[in-house]
């Protein structure tokens, strides 16, 4: 929900008139700003101050949090759109787009979401201080990011290369454990799939002593797992079920339970079989087909990130979810910023590539990011190398004739009659 609140006559006028060019998540409350603000806060996603920016301050720094829970912030004058408080560069410049008005969003704040939303995209969790991390990039320090795995990345500041030396801080962007280093932001996405077999009346301890193997031997961050699997005959197996459920209390998330059937699983290749295990179970395999099973049930190219090994009767193995590029297919509707979706302004921003005539884009360029690189074509090769490209049109959007071997979004515009 996006509010929008005004004191003065005109200033209501101005919010209503603002509220139906947002949209209709957009809802301007009856009575005093205060009040009204202080009660629906929870709920709001956004924030449209028509006032000072010395008031606005004021009226919303006893709600204040943090950045990542707090609603995206701005104050609005005769000519300023001004990003007070939360992730609000984007929302500042989008309604300075509506209202004809000058953005105002401070270096910092861009700078830091840039990571912010990094992690969200990628679904990640952070080890490292995140804050001094983006103060060093919001500075101009040099900023090593290391992507071995190449998860497609949207648009950095200059500052952050690819490798170098005397750099202020290092991101690693990787599923695999290691131990904390000082300046050094690790960020883990959630790639892996664990495969899970074991006897009859296991224990959750058991499973959980072997998970754990699986970073002291196999090298990965227990962070970074997304999902377990199983065979069909295991799905209510106490110690299997017990296990996800106390990883995901001490992850402080959730992962599905995956089940196969001993059809499938036998169908899928392994690199170390069993005879025993197939005379017990009918599959040749458990903990390494159903990891490899369940992450093609995720993404398309995967492979086997630790092989199985035991530990007091019960089986693991992990594969992994692997990146691929992303294309996205973003209409614009008829060009007017009103007509424009937010989704499709967030993937502007998630790209490091934008694709589109000359027409198209010139409408849009105040909404990429520092450093996003801008073409005519190319937009599937692009994707295809595994880069994140917006490929960008007026109206409905873009087609593209053949299978892409990339993540394709459609985000479709506004249809003008």
């Amino acid at each position: 929900m996006i509010g929008v609140f005004a004191a003065t006559e005109r200033g209501r006028r101005d919010a209503a008139d603002l509220a139906g060019l947002l949209g209709a998540d957009a809802v301007v409350p009856d009575g005093a700003p205060r009040p009204a603000l202080h009660s629906l806060w929870p709920r709001l996603g956004a924030v449209v101050l028509f006032t000072d920016a010395g008031s606005a301050v004021r009226l919303i720094a006893p709600l204040l949090r943090d950045k990542r829970s707090d609603p995206a912030v701005v104050c609005v004058d005769d000519e300023f759109v001004v990003a007070l408080a939360g992730d609000a560069g984007a929302f500042a410049r989008h309604v300075a787009d509506v209202l004809n008005r000058t953005p105002v969003v401070t270096t910092g704040e861009t700078n830091e979401s840039v990571l912010d939303e990094l992690v969200e995209q990628l679904d990640a969790t952070v080890d490292g201080d995140l804050v001094a991390c983006a103060a060093a990039v919001e500075a101009g320090e040099v900023v090593v990011l290391r992507n071995p795995l190449g998860f497609p990345l949207p648009a950095l500041p200059d500052n952050v290369v690819g490798a170098g030396e005397g750099a202020a801080w290092v991101i690693v962007i990787d599923d695999r454990s290691a131990p904390p280093k000082e300046h050094t932001l690790r960020i883990v996405p959630r790639t892996l799939v664990v495969g899970v077999g074991s006897t009859r009346g296991v224990t959750a301890q058991s499973v959980g002593a072997a998970l754990e193997g699986l970073d002291l031997d196999g090298g990965l961050d227990l962070r970074a797992i997304k999902a377990f699997a199983t065979v069909d005959a295991k799905a209510d197996e106490p110690g299997i079920v017990n296990a996800v459920e106390e990883w995901g209390f001490w992850h402080g998330d959730t992962a599905e339970l995956l089940t196969f059937s001993t059809e499938i699983l036998n169908e899928i290749g392994v690199p170390n079989p069993s005879s025993v295990v197939r005379n017990s179970m009918g599959t040749a395999s458990v903990a390494e087909a159903a990891a490899l099973h369940g992450a093609g049930t995720l993404g398309t190219k995967v492979e086997l990130a630790a092989q199985k090994f035991k530990r007091d009767n019960v089986t693991v193995a992990a594969a992994r979810v692997l990146p691929r590029g992303r294309l996205a297919l973003v209409g614009l509707g008829p060009g007017t910023a009103d007509q424009r979706t937010p989704r499709a302004e967030a993937e502007l921003r998630r790209a490091a590539f934008v694709v589109g005539t000359a027409a198209a884009v010139d409408g849009i360029r105040h909404l990429l990011r520092p450093g996003t690189e801008i073409r005519e074509t190319g937009a599937v090769e692009l994707a295809e190398a595994g880069a994140a490209v917006a490929f960008v049109t007026l109206g409905t959007g873009p087609t593209v004739d053949n299978p892409v071997e990339a993540d394709v979004v459609v985000v479709p515009g506004v249809w003008e009659r």
